[in-house]
């Protein structure tokens, strides 16, 4: 009986550990590279099944959840955009987001199809 109790106890609190360890991941600030997307995905539906609109501040992120609302950084000139994730990508390993062009030109320069970000989940 004394067994099972300890190894319950022992159990839990490394549940705990676990949950407060990949919420610090989650909430962390990463960077990586960002690029937006071609106007002919306009109109098309995305993975969180909305409608594409290049004219909206979206991006896509491989594992954020869908709705997830991001503030996004340029490393380069420190210009700062929040934009909410409605599809799946980018299917680059250099990179991290792909952003409506809306969303993009707010913080960098669409001549330049990709550049340095850094990321954040706001609450």
């Amino acid at each position: 009986m004394m067994k099972r109790f300890i190894l319950v106890i022992i159990m839990m609190i490394s549940t705990l550990g676990m949950y407060s360890f990949t919420n610090n991941a989650v909430d962390a600030k990463k960077t990586s590279y960002a690029s937006y997307y071609h106007d002919k995905f306009n109109g098309r539906k995305t993975a969180s099944g909305a409608i594409f609109d290049n004219s909206k501040l979206t991006a896509a992120h491989r594992t954020l959840p869908f709705g997830t609302v991001v503030r996004v950084t340029n490393l380069n000139n420190g210009k700062e955009v929040i934009v909410s994730i409605n599809d799946r990508g980018p299917f680059h390993s250099a990179r991290a987001l792909d952003m409506s062009k809306a969303a993009f030109d707010e913080i960098g320069n669409i001549d330049h199809g990709v550049i340095p970000v850094q990321y954040e989940i706001v609450d």
